[in-house]
């Protein structure tokens, strides 16, 4: 009896959906819209989540930074305010090498960040991105080397002017599948040896290939201008060493240092990677959040389209639904085959919502540096989603049927 009333329902579902097509395109339209934004945000948000999780892997699970301020504390508000890194002194190389020296460390990395201008004999790169690293940074990357090598510690503390190249950045310079290793380069017209390219895998963060070139910090903050302000570093505990003893004596070497009392703050700060996924998951619930807003405006025009389209199916059907209660069906099977309807109509919609949806997904994934993967729950979710708008929008029209007189529904002309 259930299958038979279902297949029921659903048979004059599709023919109403017929004989109003333009109604029930736009009504199908709103859940589309609602369910492929849902569909796409978590095909994004699932996909950027692996990226980042992924990055940080790669820098190592025990690790973390020091940094001038905490980053993942930073708070966005309206008006005037200081700026969260006022009064807090830089983290310095002198700093760098007395962490190194703490017997939990393992080993210790500097990051600084700055734009140049790159010229080679007649070609010309305005700005390109700039990146002072310690000689441990590819341990740290996803990436290998096709060319060359990286610097080595020697090079580093004597400031040697060599340059790495990214792959996108030596193509650009040399051309395709040209070994530039050896030749020479001028970053803000100081001279530089390209000693290796690496190539780093697409992601979120550096697209198809970022174009930049890497260089020992001390130069890029002697040689290139990089903003000591912002010089931070890369710890690693030797193996067996507890994360919170490396921080422990991180922080209290720091403190040493710059000569802060007992009563005062740190002015500085020790990131763990965790506070980083954090942060991350605050960003990207309050962007889903937003987006699941505007999402749930597809959803009211389509659930407004249902009742709209309900109705008008009521008032059409006023004979037929007297004469189905003469012949003794009950107010129960009335309602049910109503609702029937109604989910049919926004099940149709979210079916198509979840096509459009994966379809762009896939364009992201394929067009652009976002990864982005269906989740398989989004598409249970969706369809959820859609029969529950249907027997929430469709209660009303189907009660409304259900309640007819059947004495005044078959006089009705």
């Amino acid at each position: 009896m259930a299958v038979s009333s279902v297949t029921e329902g659903v048979t004059i579902a599709l023919e109403s959906l017929r004989a109003n097509r333009v109604r029930a395109a736009l009504t199908i339209l709103g859940i589309v819209i609602g369910v492929a934004t849902v569909m796409a945000m978590a095909a994004m948000i699932v996909g950027i989540r692996s990226t980042i999780t992924g990055e940080l892997d790669a820098m190592g699970p025990n690790n973390f930074t020091v940094e001038r301020y905490d980053q993942t504390q930073v708070a966005f508000v309206n008006g005037p305010g200081s700026p969260p890194w006022e009064g807090k002194p830089r983290i310095t190389p002198a700093e760098a090498r007395l962490i190194e020296g703490l017997r939990e460390v393992e080993s210790v990395t500097a990051a600084v960040s700055a734009s140049a201008e790159l010229r080679y004999e007649a070609v010309v790169i305005p700005s390109i991105q700039v990146r002072g690293r310690g000689h441990l940074w590819p341990d740290y990357v996803n990436g290998d080397f096709i060319y060359g090598r990286n610097f080595l510690e020697a090079e580093e503390r004597r400031n040697a002017q060599v340059v790495v190249l990214s792959e996108t950045a030596s193509n650009a310079v040399f051309g395709p599948r040209q070994n530039p290793v050896g030749e020479y380069i001028r970053l803000r017209g100081e001279q530089f040896q390209v000693i290796g390219v690496f190539r780093e895998p697409t992601n979120l963060f550096t697209g198809s290939g970022s174009s930049a070139v890497t260089v020992p910090a001390g130069v890029a903050i002697s040689r290139l201008r990089a903003n000591a302000d912002w010089y931070a570093l890369l710890v690693v505990p030797r193996p067996g060493v507890p994360q919170a003893d490396a921080i422990d004596q991180v922080t209290a070497t720091l403190r040493a240092s710059r000569g802060l009392r007992p009563s005062e703050d740190n002015d500085f700060a020790v990131i763990r990677q965790e506070a980083l996924m954090d942060m991350f998951n605050q960003i990207s619930g309050a962007f889903f959040l937003v987006m699941l807003v505007l999402s749930s405006i597809g959803l009211l025009v389509g659930g407004v389209g249902v009742v709209a389209i309900m109705m008008i199916s009521v008032t059409e059907r006023t004979r037929e639904i007297g004469v189905r209660k003469a012949l003794g069906a009950t107010r129960k099977e009335i309602l049910w085959q109503f609702l029937v309807e109604s989910m049919t109509v926004t099940v149709i919609g979210g079916a198509i919502g979840i096509v459009v949806g994966g379809g762009v997904s896939l364009l992201v994934d394929q067009f652009t540096p976002i990864p982005a993967a269906v989740p398989l729950w989004s598409v249970f979710a969706a369809l959820g989603v859609s029969a529950v708008t249907g027997i929430g929008f469709g209660l009303y029209p189907a009660n409304k049927a259900a309640r007819l007189d059947p004495v005044e529904a078959l006089r009705y002309e």
